[in-house]
């Protein structure tokens, strides 16, 4: 990753309602958008943002740009995303929801092609407190520090950083991988990004049902994450085989004791939350039962790290 205050950004799809607005709130908050791209609407002007019809014509008047948001409907992401890798660009953010999988598959193999970045789809990108927002992170929740987020759901990881903000316990760097089925780049591959971030003292890991990450990510703390982790699963009280949705993995009523999830059951079946914990707590990992004890558990396992100092 090399985002920085001073990374140029470009918007594709600014002229979407969704583009437009998040273009203004980077650039108001001091995110250099430099330029945004529709089709069809070159030569205008979107939130003072210049406007081009191709990602090649908005270069060759702002020069080389470091990251790309993409707001542009589901069906035109893939189209998108691929002219930018070919402009140049190799740090792209999907916000769209929804793209078509076998659109991310080809995609994705472009991507490690070209080393390529992607975050997303349906992401709400990368936020780093004081510094750059990348994306549709509200920065009212968020405050600048040490602590590292990466999460797969949107609204999870704003109220965990309102939370840990609260606790006194600011961010470095919080990252949606997106919730989408298939995404571009995995929690393992961010847990390296904050492992080597010298501002990043400790890293907190918001996961979900569905799909292996967690357990990949697991297996790479337990063999090359030396600072600090917390993990979160939302949708352990799930029914077996369902998949709501991200708000509906913390609304299902929770029972007043737990011990009957045995995280470490063998049985646990695979992409369940209690397949995760299990994982993670084999890694060394602390696993919360609930978003509000994150920033008790970190708080702890900083002491620790301190102490062994």
């Amino acid at each position: 990753m090399n985002i920085n205050p001073d990374s140029k950004v470009l918007v594709q799809g600014i002229i979407e309602p969704i583009g437009s607005a998040y273009a203004a709130r980077m650039k108001a908050i001091g995110t250099q958008v430099v330029a945004g791209v529709s089709p069809g609407h070159g030569g205008k002007t979107v939130e003072d943002i210049p406007t081009f019809d191709m990602v090649e014509e908005a270069l060759v008047k702002v020069g080389q740009v470091d990251v790309t948001i993409i707001f542009s409907s589901a069906y035109w992401v893939l189209d998108a995303a691929k002219e930018a890798i070919a402009a140049g660009i190799r740090q792209i953010i999907i916000v769209t929801e929804g793209v078509p999988p076998l659109d991310m598959v080809e995609l994705v193999r472009k991507a490690e092609a070209t080393e390529t970045l992607v975050v997303g789809a349906n992401t709400p990108g990368i936020i780093m407190p004081g510094k750059i927002l990348l994306g549709t992170h509200p920065q009212e929740f968020y405050t600048p520090g040490s602590v590292g987020i990466i999460s797969r759901s949107g609204t999870l990881t704003y109220e965990i950083a309102w939370e840990l903000t609260q606790a006194g316990l600011g961010q470095s760097i919080c990252v949606g991988i997106g919730g989408d089925t298939i995404v571009g780049s995995s929690f393992s591959q961010w847990l390296q990004v904050l492992d080597e971030d010298e501002n990043t003292e400790a890293i907190v890991v918001l996961g979900e049902i569905g799909g292996s990450g967690e357990e990949a990510a697991a297996q790479y703390i337990s063999e090359a994450i030396d600072k600090p982790v917390v993990a979160y699963v939302a949708g352990r009280y799930i029914p077996q085989g369902k998949r709501l949705g991200s708000a509906s993995n913390l609304l299902v009523p929770q029972p007043k004791s737990i011990k009957s999830d045995k995280a470490g059951d063998s049985a646990a079946a695979p992409e369940s939350a209690q397949s995760k914990i299990a994982a993670f707590q084999k890694a060394g990992v602390p696993v919360a039962d609930r978003p509000s004890e994150i920033a008790n558990i970190l708080k702890k396992a900083l002491k620790q790290k301190t102490k062994k100092k």
